[in-house]
Protein backbone atom coordinates (compact mmCIF):
# COMPACT_ATOMS: atom_id res chain seq x y z
CA UNK A 1 0.00 0.00 0.00
CA UNK A 2 1.67 3.42 -0.99
CA UNK A 3 1.44 6.39 1.08
CA UNK A 4 -1.16 8.29 -1.05
CA UNK A 5 -3.36 5.20 -0.43
CA UNK A 6 -2.43 4.36 3.59
CA UNK A 7 -3.65 8.51 4.09
CA UNK A 8 -6.80 8.13 2.18
CA UNK A 9 -7.55 5.10 4.22
CA UNK A 10 -6.54 7.19 7.34
CA UNK A 11 -8.67 9.65 6.40
CA UNK A 12 -12.05 7.65 5.63
CA UNK A 13 -11.67 5.78 8.85
CA UNK A 14 -11.09 9.45 11.21
CA UNK A 15 -14.09 10.46 9.02
CA UNK A 16 -16.45 7.34 10.01
CA UNK A 17 -15.27 7.42 13.78
CA UNK A 18 -16.40 11.40 13.89
CA UNK A 19 -19.49 10.13 12.30
CA UNK A 20 -19.71 7.57 15.00
CA UNK A 21 -19.38 10.07 17.89
CA UNK A 22 -21.85 12.63 16.59
CA UNK A 23 -24.21 10.00 16.16
CA UNK A 24 -24.07 8.41 19.74
CA UNK A 25 -24.34 11.96 20.99
CA UNK A 26 -27.14 12.72 19.34
CA UNK A 27 -28.97 9.47 18.94
CA UNK A 28 -28.32 7.40 21.51
CA UNK A 29 -30.42 8.92 24.66
CA UNK A 30 -27.83 9.24 26.86
CA UNK A 31 -29.72 10.37 29.79
CA UNK A 32 -30.04 13.90 29.62
CA UNK A 33 -31.73 14.61 32.48
CA UNK A 34 -28.54 14.13 34.29
CA UNK A 35 -28.24 17.90 33.50
CA UNK A 36 -30.42 18.94 36.31
CA UNK A 37 -28.09 17.85 38.84
CA UNK A 38 -25.37 19.81 40.94
CA UNK A 39 -23.02 16.82 41.04
CA UNK A 40 -20.60 15.51 38.70
CA UNK A 41 -19.97 11.87 39.77
CA UNK A 42 -19.80 9.31 36.31
CA UNK A 43 -21.79 7.26 38.64
CA UNK A 44 -24.91 8.73 39.33
CA UNK A 45 -27.01 8.83 35.70
CA UNK A 46 -30.46 9.81 37.64
CA UNK A 47 -33.42 11.06 36.31
CA UNK A 48 -34.72 14.34 37.97
CA UNK A 49 -37.74 13.26 39.46
CA UNK A 50 -36.67 10.41 40.82
CA UNK A 51 -33.56 11.91 41.97
CA UNK A 52 -35.85 14.40 43.88
CA UNK A 53 -38.14 11.60 45.57
CA UNK A 54 -35.36 11.39 47.70
CA UNK A 55 -35.14 14.85 48.92
CA UNK A 56 -39.22 14.26 49.44
CA UNK A 57 -38.43 11.08 51.59
CA UNK A 58 -40.98 9.46 49.46
CA UNK A 59 -42.16 5.67 49.89
CA UNK A 60 -42.42 4.33 46.46
CA UNK A 61 -42.63 0.55 45.22
CA UNK A 62 -39.09 -0.20 43.80
CA UNK A 63 -37.17 2.56 45.83
CA UNK A 64 -33.92 1.93 47.61
CA UNK A 65 -32.95 3.55 50.93
CA UNK A 66 -29.83 5.06 50.05
CA UNK A 67 -28.96 9.04 49.46
CA UNK A 68 -29.40 8.72 45.58
CA UNK A 69 -31.40 6.01 44.81
CA UNK A 70 -31.92 5.02 41.11
CA UNK A 71 -34.88 4.14 39.24
CA UNK A 72 -35.69 0.29 38.42
CA UNK A 73 -36.77 1.49 35.30
CA UNK A 74 -34.57 1.93 32.57
CA UNK A 75 -33.65 5.52 31.66
CA UNK A 76 -35.11 7.31 28.67
CA UNK A 77 -37.65 3.60 27.83
CA UNK A 78 -37.30 3.08 23.86
CA UNK A 79 -40.19 2.33 21.88
CA UNK A 80 -40.21 1.18 18.46
CA UNK A 81 -42.41 3.13 16.16
CA UNK A 82 -40.72 3.99 12.70
CA UNK A 83 -39.41 7.00 11.56
CA UNK A 84 -40.72 9.86 13.07
CA UNK A 85 -39.11 13.40 12.13
CA UNK A 86 -39.49 15.17 16.22
CA UNK A 87 -37.18 12.90 17.56
CA UNK A 88 -34.40 14.57 15.71
CA UNK A 89 -35.17 17.32 17.16
CA UNK A 90 -35.62 15.93 20.66
CA UNK A 91 -32.61 14.47 20.09
CA UNK A 92 -30.46 17.76 19.20
CA UNK A 93 -31.97 19.37 22.56
CA UNK A 94 -31.02 16.66 24.86
CA UNK A 95 -27.23 17.14 23.77
CA UNK A 96 -27.73 21.19 24.13
CA UNK A 97 -29.09 20.70 27.61
CA UNK A 98 -26.44 18.61 28.15
CA UNK A 99 -24.15 20.99 27.22
CA UNK A 100 -25.69 23.58 29.05
CA UNK A 101 -25.33 21.79 32.25
CA UNK A 102 -21.69 22.14 32.93
CA UNK A 103 -21.95 26.08 32.56
CA UNK A 104 -21.24 27.50 35.75
CA UNK A 105 -21.50 30.92 35.06
CA UNK A 106 -25.46 31.33 33.73
CA UNK A 107 -25.00 34.57 32.30
CA UNK A 108 -23.08 33.03 29.55
CA UNK A 109 -26.70 31.34 28.72
CA UNK A 110 -29.09 34.19 28.96
CA UNK A 111 -30.59 36.26 26.10
CA UNK A 112 -33.42 38.67 25.54
CA UNK A 113 -33.04 40.43 29.18
CA UNK A 114 -34.12 37.26 30.85
CA UNK A 115 -33.28 37.11 34.58
CA UNK A 116 -33.06 33.94 36.88
CA UNK A 117 -32.55 33.69 40.77
CA UNK A 118 -30.07 30.53 40.60
CA UNK A 119 -30.70 29.53 43.88
CA UNK A 120 -33.84 28.43 43.33
CA UNK A 121 -33.04 25.40 40.60
CA UNK A 122 -30.99 22.00 40.73
CA UNK A 123 -29.06 23.39 37.91
CA UNK A 124 -30.25 27.05 36.39
CA UNK A 125 -28.06 26.71 33.42
CA UNK A 126 -29.51 23.11 32.26
CA UNK A 127 -33.45 24.53 33.12
CA UNK A 128 -32.68 27.87 31.49
CA UNK A 129 -31.45 25.72 27.99
CA UNK A 130 -34.65 23.11 28.71
CA UNK A 131 -36.55 26.05 28.84
CA UNK A 132 -35.62 27.58 25.58
CA UNK A 133 -35.29 24.16 23.63
CA UNK A 134 -38.72 23.72 24.87
CA UNK A 135 -39.94 26.98 23.58
CA UNK A 136 -38.15 26.82 20.23
CA UNK A 137 -39.66 23.25 19.58
CA UNK A 138 -41.93 21.72 21.47
CA UNK A 139 -45.29 20.79 19.53
CA UNK A 140 -48.55 19.51 21.33
CA UNK A 141 -51.52 18.03 19.33
CA UNK A 142 -54.78 18.57 21.10
CA UNK A 143 -57.25 16.18 20.45
CA UNK A 144 -60.64 17.79 18.77
CA UNK A 145 -62.88 14.35 19.42
CA UNK A 146 -65.67 15.57 22.27
CA UNK A 147 -68.42 17.97 23.01
CA UNK A 148 -68.48 21.18 25.43
CA UNK A 149 -68.98 20.90 28.71
CA UNK A 150 -66.83 17.66 29.43
CA UNK A 151 -64.39 17.79 26.81
CA UNK A 152 -62.74 21.19 25.82
CA UNK A 153 -63.75 23.51 28.42
CA UNK A 154 -63.05 23.41 32.66
CA UNK A 155 -63.70 25.55 35.68
CA UNK A 156 -61.88 28.60 35.56
CA UNK A 157 -62.19 29.94 39.35
CA UNK A 158 -62.01 28.39 42.75
CA UNK A 159 -60.63 25.56 44.10
CA UNK A 160 -60.17 23.92 40.36
CA UNK A 161 -59.07 26.76 38.30
CA UNK A 162 -56.10 25.75 37.52
CA UNK A 163 -57.77 22.69 35.18
CA UNK A 164 -60.24 25.14 33.56
CA UNK A 165 -57.10 27.46 32.65
CA UNK A 166 -54.78 24.84 31.19
CA UNK A 167 -57.22 23.75 29.16
CA UNK A 168 -58.24 26.92 27.61
CA UNK A 169 -54.52 27.85 27.35
CA UNK A 170 -53.92 25.12 25.26
CA UNK A 171 -57.10 25.20 23.43
CA UNK A 172 -56.70 29.12 22.26
CA UNK A 173 -52.85 29.14 22.34
CA UNK A 174 -50.77 29.61 19.16
CA UNK A 175 -47.53 28.54 20.63
CA UNK A 176 -47.63 25.30 20.90
CA UNK A 177 -50.54 24.01 19.66
CA UNK A 178 -49.89 22.20 16.25
CA UNK A 179 -52.94 20.77 14.10
CA UNK A 180 -50.37 18.69 11.97
CA UNK A 181 -50.48 15.62 14.58
CA UNK A 182 -47.52 13.99 12.67
CA UNK A 183 -45.24 17.11 14.25
CA UNK A 184 -46.46 16.90 17.69
CA UNK A 185 -44.29 15.55 20.20
CA UNK A 186 -47.36 14.87 22.84
CA UNK A 187 -51.02 14.71 22.58
CA UNK A 188 -53.38 16.40 25.04
CA UNK A 189 -56.68 14.74 25.94
CA UNK A 190 -58.57 18.04 26.46
CA UNK A 191 -61.46 16.54 29.51
CA UNK A 192 -62.25 17.93 32.37
CA UNK A 193 -62.18 15.69 35.40
CA UNK A 194 -64.32 18.36 37.54
CA UNK A 195 -66.85 18.57 34.64
CA UNK A 196 -67.16 14.95 34.84
CA UNK A 197 -68.17 15.24 38.07
CA UNK A 198 -70.80 17.75 38.14
CA UNK A 199 -72.52 16.81 34.99
CA UNK A 200 -71.94 12.24 35.27
CA UNK A 201 -71.68 12.19 38.98
CA UNK A 202 -74.80 11.30 41.18
CA UNK A 203 -73.97 12.96 44.24
CA UNK A 204 -73.76 11.00 47.23
CA UNK A 205 -73.35 7.61 45.29
CA UNK A 206 -69.65 7.43 45.46
CA UNK A 207 -69.52 5.65 42.32
CA UNK A 208 -67.13 6.91 39.87
CA UNK A 209 -67.61 4.23 37.93
CA UNK A 210 -69.46 6.85 35.11
CA UNK A 211 -66.18 8.91 34.86
CA UNK A 212 -63.96 6.22 34.15
CA UNK A 213 -66.22 5.23 31.17
CA UNK A 214 -66.18 8.61 29.76
CA UNK A 215 -62.42 8.35 30.30
CA UNK A 216 -62.76 4.49 28.35
CA UNK A 217 -64.80 5.37 25.71
CA UNK A 218 -63.02 8.81 24.97
CA UNK A 219 -59.23 6.95 24.63
CA UNK A 220 -61.47 4.52 22.28
CA UNK A 221 -62.70 7.27 20.01
CA UNK A 222 -59.18 8.75 19.66
CA UNK A 223 -57.10 5.34 19.45
CA UNK A 224 -59.73 4.11 16.94
CA UNK A 225 -59.81 7.14 14.51
CA UNK A 226 -56.14 8.32 15.27
CA UNK A 227 -52.44 6.15 14.88
CA UNK A 228 -50.69 7.93 17.82
CA UNK A 229 -52.45 6.17 21.00
CA UNK A 230 -51.50 2.88 19.83
CA UNK A 231 -48.14 3.76 18.31
CA UNK A 232 -46.64 4.34 22.01
CA UNK A 233 -49.14 2.70 24.13
CA UNK A 234 -50.14 6.17 25.14
CA UNK A 235 -46.54 7.26 26.45
CA UNK A 236 -46.53 10.12 24.51
CA UNK A 237 -50.07 11.18 25.57
CA UNK A 238 -51.10 13.77 28.68
CA UNK A 239 -54.09 14.39 30.47
CA UNK A 240 -54.55 17.15 33.14
CA UNK A 241 -56.61 16.69 36.42
CA UNK A 242 -56.85 18.98 39.42
CA UNK A 243 -59.77 17.28 41.11
CA UNK A 244 -59.41 14.68 44.21
CA UNK A 245 -60.54 12.06 41.46
CA UNK A 246 -58.38 12.69 38.69
CA UNK A 247 -55.68 9.51 39.46
CA UNK A 248 -59.37 7.65 39.82
CA UNK A 249 -60.66 8.54 36.73
CA UNK A 250 -57.53 7.87 34.64
CA UNK A 251 -58.26 4.28 35.91
CA UNK A 252 -60.53 3.93 33.12
CA UNK A 253 -58.02 2.92 30.37
CA UNK A 254 -55.26 0.87 31.71
CA UNK A 255 -52.61 2.32 29.59
CA UNK A 256 -53.78 5.74 30.40
CA UNK A 257 -52.90 4.80 34.00
CA UNK A 258 -49.63 2.97 33.66
CA UNK A 259 -47.68 4.77 30.86
CA UNK A 260 -48.89 8.37 29.92
CA UNK A 261 -47.90 11.23 31.70
CA UNK A 262 -50.85 12.31 33.93
CA UNK A 263 -50.84 15.87 35.31
CA UNK A 264 -52.55 15.73 38.87
CA UNK A 265 -52.90 18.10 41.82
CA UNK A 266 -53.43 14.40 43.72
CA UNK A 267 -49.35 13.53 43.49
CA UNK A 268 -49.59 11.28 46.36
CA UNK A 269 -46.85 8.74 45.42
CA UNK A 270 -48.31 5.95 47.71
CA UNK A 271 -51.75 5.98 45.48
CA UNK A 272 -50.05 5.44 42.40
CA UNK A 273 -48.40 8.84 41.48
CA UNK A 274 -45.13 8.50 39.43
CA UNK A 275 -43.26 11.04 39.53
CA UNK A 276 -41.26 9.61 36.63
CA UNK A 277 -43.92 10.03 34.08
CA UNK A 278 -46.45 11.98 35.82
CA UNK A 279 -46.62 15.64 36.96
CA UNK A 280 -47.47 17.12 40.00
CA UNK A 281 -49.73 20.49 39.20
CA UNK A 282 -50.36 23.05 41.73
CA UNK A 283 -53.36 23.55 42.90
CA UNK A 284 -54.34 27.25 42.48
CA UNK A 285 -57.68 28.80 44.54
CA UNK A 286 -58.80 31.55 42.87
CA UNK A 287 -62.25 32.47 44.49
CA UNK A 288 -63.70 34.11 41.38
CA UNK A 289 -61.04 33.80 38.52
CA UNK A 290 -58.83 36.42 39.74
CA UNK A 291 -56.01 36.65 42.26
CA UNK A 292 -56.64 38.57 45.68
CA UNK A 293 -56.21 42.42 44.82
CA UNK A 294 -54.08 42.22 48.23
CA UNK A 295 -51.55 39.48 46.82
CA UNK A 296 -51.08 41.35 43.46
CA UNK A 297 -48.75 43.69 43.99
CA UNK A 298 -45.59 42.06 45.66
CA UNK A 299 -45.23 42.71 49.42
CA UNK A 300 -42.47 45.43 50.74
CA UNK A 301 -39.15 43.73 52.00
CA UNK A 302 -39.48 46.12 54.80
CA UNK A 303 -43.19 44.90 55.70
CA UNK A 304 -43.65 44.01 59.54
CA UNK A 305 -44.30 40.35 59.93
CA UNK A 306 -45.41 40.13 63.93
CA UNK A 307 -46.90 36.70 64.01
CA UNK A 308 -44.55 33.17 63.27
CA UNK A 309 -46.70 30.88 61.94
CA UNK A 310 -50.90 31.24 60.55
CA UNK A 311 -52.99 28.45 59.41
CA UNK A 312 -56.85 28.66 59.03
CA UNK A 313 -58.59 25.92 57.25
CA UNK A 314 -61.43 23.17 57.11
CA UNK A 315 -60.62 19.76 59.67
CA UNK A 316 -59.91 17.35 57.66
CA UNK A 317 -58.04 14.91 56.84
CA UNK A 318 -55.25 12.85 59.45
CA UNK A 319 -52.81 15.64 59.42
CA UNK A 320 -55.14 18.86 60.37
CA UNK A 321 -56.50 17.63 63.70
CA UNK A 322 -53.32 16.68 64.88
CA UNK A 323 -51.75 20.46 64.31
CA UNK A 324 -55.00 22.08 65.71
CA UNK A 325 -54.96 19.84 68.67
CA UNK A 326 -51.47 21.15 69.50
CA UNK A 327 -51.67 24.57 68.19
CA UNK A 328 -55.50 26.14 68.04
CA UNK A 329 -55.50 28.76 70.69
CA UNK A 330 -52.24 27.78 72.45
CA UNK A 331 -49.86 30.62 71.31
CA UNK A 332 -50.01 33.77 70.41
CA UNK A 333 -47.28 33.53 68.22
CA UNK A 334 -48.53 30.85 65.82
CA UNK A 335 -52.21 32.15 64.73
CA UNK A 336 -53.71 28.71 64.38
CA UNK A 337 -57.67 28.77 63.43
CA UNK A 338 -60.18 25.86 62.06
CA UNK A 339 -62.19 28.69 60.55
CA UNK A 340 -61.51 32.08 60.78
CA UNK A 341 -63.71 34.61 62.89
CA UNK A 342 -65.61 36.71 60.73
CA UNK A 343 -64.49 40.22 60.44
CA UNK A 344 -60.62 38.71 59.73
CA UNK A 345 -59.21 38.70 56.76
CA UNK A 346 -57.36 35.03 55.48
CA UNK A 347 -54.93 36.76 53.18
CA UNK A 348 -53.65 39.54 55.58
CA UNK A 349 -52.89 37.00 58.14
CA UNK A 350 -50.61 35.52 55.70
CA UNK A 351 -48.48 39.28 54.80
CA UNK A 352 -48.45 39.12 58.26
CA UNK A 353 -46.88 36.15 58.86
CA UNK A 354 -43.64 34.82 58.81
CA UNK A 355 -44.41 31.31 57.85
CA UNK A 356 -47.48 29.87 56.28
CA UNK A 357 -48.50 26.11 57.86
CA UNK A 358 -49.66 24.03 55.22
CA UNK A 359 -50.84 20.84 56.35
CA UNK A 360 -52.24 18.14 53.89
CA UNK A 361 -56.35 17.71 54.13
CA UNK A 362 -57.49 14.77 52.73
CA UNK A 363 -55.64 15.36 49.49
CA UNK A 364 -51.92 15.78 49.32
CA UNK A 365 -52.50 19.03 47.41
CA UNK A 366 -53.18 22.15 48.89
CA UNK A 367 -53.86 25.82 48.02
CA UNK A 368 -51.80 27.38 50.55
CA UNK A 369 -49.06 26.33 49.18
CA UNK A 370 -49.23 29.00 46.22
CA UNK A 371 -50.98 31.50 48.96
CA UNK A 372 -47.75 31.43 50.51
CA UNK A 373 -45.71 31.85 47.82
CA UNK A 374 -47.87 34.98 46.48
CA UNK A 375 -47.62 36.50 50.03
CA UNK A 376 -44.03 35.47 50.19
CA UNK A 377 -44.89 33.71 53.41
CA UNK A 378 -42.50 31.26 53.77
CA UNK A 379 -44.44 27.75 53.39
CA UNK A 380 -44.56 25.21 56.47
CA UNK A 381 -45.04 21.92 53.89
CA UNK A 382 -46.86 19.11 56.35
CA UNK A 383 -47.60 16.26 54.50
CA UNK A 384 -46.86 12.90 53.62
CA UNK A 385 -46.20 11.41 50.08
CA UNK A 386 -46.71 15.06 47.87
CA UNK A 387 -44.20 15.13 45.41
CA UNK A 388 -43.85 18.92 45.22
CA UNK A 389 -44.61 20.93 41.57
CA UNK A 390 -42.01 21.70 39.38
CA UNK A 391 -39.46 19.87 41.90
CA UNK A 392 -37.78 17.85 39.09
CA UNK A 393 -36.30 21.29 38.37
CA UNK A 394 -37.08 23.52 41.64
CA UNK A 395 -34.82 23.43 44.88
CA UNK A 396 -37.83 23.63 46.94
CA UNK A 397 -35.84 23.82 50.40
CA UNK A 398 -34.30 27.04 49.37
CA UNK A 399 -38.09 28.71 50.15
CA UNK A 400 -39.77 26.05 51.80
CA UNK A 401 -39.50 24.23 55.05
CA UNK A 402 -40.96 20.47 55.27
CA UNK A 403 -42.13 19.08 58.88
CA UNK A 404 -43.14 15.56 59.61
CA UNK A 405 -46.48 14.76 60.82
CA UNK A 406 -44.79 13.54 64.36
CA UNK A 407 -42.96 16.76 64.65
CA UNK A 408 -46.04 19.15 64.77
CA UNK A 409 -45.70 19.04 68.56
CA UNK A 410 -42.68 20.54 68.07
CA UNK A 411 -43.62 23.56 64.93
CA UNK A 412 -42.56 26.11 67.74
CA UNK A 413 -39.12 25.24 68.35
CA UNK A 414 -38.57 23.97 64.52
CA UNK A 415 -39.56 27.64 63.09
CA UNK A 416 -37.97 29.61 66.26
CA UNK A 417 -34.52 27.73 65.63
CA UNK A 418 -34.14 28.71 61.53
CA UNK A 419 -31.26 31.57 61.45
CA UNK A 420 -32.86 34.71 60.28
CA UNK A 421 -30.39 35.30 57.45
CA UNK A 422 -31.73 32.06 56.46
CA UNK A 423 -35.08 32.70 56.90
CA UNK A 424 -34.30 36.20 54.62
CA UNK A 425 -32.95 34.40 52.04
CA UNK A 426 -35.75 32.11 51.82
CA UNK A 427 -38.16 34.85 51.69
CA UNK A 428 -36.06 36.49 49.19
CA UNK A 429 -36.36 33.31 47.05
CA UNK A 430 -39.99 33.47 47.42
CA UNK A 431 -40.14 36.48 45.60
CA UNK A 432 -37.74 34.91 42.79
CA UNK A 433 -40.01 31.67 42.13
CA UNK A 434 -43.67 33.58 42.39
CA UNK A 435 -43.12 34.00 38.51
CA UNK A 436 -43.40 30.00 38.13
CA UNK A 437 -46.75 29.60 40.04
CA UNK A 438 -48.86 32.88 38.50
CA UNK A 439 -51.60 32.44 36.46
CA UNK A 440 -51.37 34.88 33.61
CA UNK A 441 -54.48 35.61 31.01
CA UNK A 442 -52.88 34.99 28.02
CA UNK A 443 -49.96 33.12 30.03
CA UNK A 444 -46.72 34.61 29.60
CA UNK A 445 -42.99 33.55 29.46
CA UNK A 446 -41.93 31.28 33.03
CA UNK A 447 -45.43 31.38 34.50
CA UNK A 448 -47.30 28.80 35.60
CA UNK A 449 -48.74 27.73 32.44
CA UNK A 450 -45.64 27.53 30.65
CA UNK A 451 -43.80 25.37 34.05
CA UNK A 452 -46.65 22.76 33.83
CA UNK A 453 -46.08 22.56 29.72
CA UNK A 454 -41.81 22.29 30.75
CA UNK A 455 -42.38 19.33 32.96
CA UNK A 456 -44.53 17.60 30.10
CA UNK A 457 -41.35 18.51 28.25
CA UNK A 458 -39.72 16.79 30.41
CA UNK A 459 -41.46 13.81 30.62
CA UNK A 460 -41.16 13.04 27.14
CA UNK A 461 -37.57 13.94 26.57
CA UNK A 462 -37.03 10.91 28.98
CA UNK A 463 -38.76 9.28 26.28
CA UNK A 464 -36.99 7.81 23.34
CA UNK A 465 -38.71 6.69 20.47
CA UNK A 466 -36.69 5.01 17.94
CA UNK A 467 -35.92 6.79 14.71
Amino acid sequence: MNIRTYGSVLAYVATAVTFVVVFFILFSGGDFSHSFSHTNSKSEFLIPIVQLQTKLNLNRQHSSASSHFRSSLPRNPTISTGRRPPELELARARGAIQGAATVRNLSQLLRNGDVLASDIYHNPSAFYQSYIEMEKIFKVYVYEEGEVPIVHDGPCKDIYTIEGRFIQEMEQGRNFRTKDAHKAHVYFMPFSVTWMVKYLYKPDSYDITPLQQFVSDYVRIISDKHPFWNTTNAADHFMLSCHDWGPHASKGNPSLYNSSIRVLCNANSSEGFDPQKDVSLPEINLRNGNMPSNLIPLPPPSSPRPHLAFFAGGVHGPIRPILLNYWKGRDPDLQVYDYLPKGLDYYSFMLASKYCLCPSGYEVASPRIVEAVYSECVPVIISEHYVLPFSEVLRWEAFSIQVNVSEVAELKRILTSVPENKYLRMKENLRAVRRHFVLNQPAERFDVFHMILHSVWLRRLNLKLEV
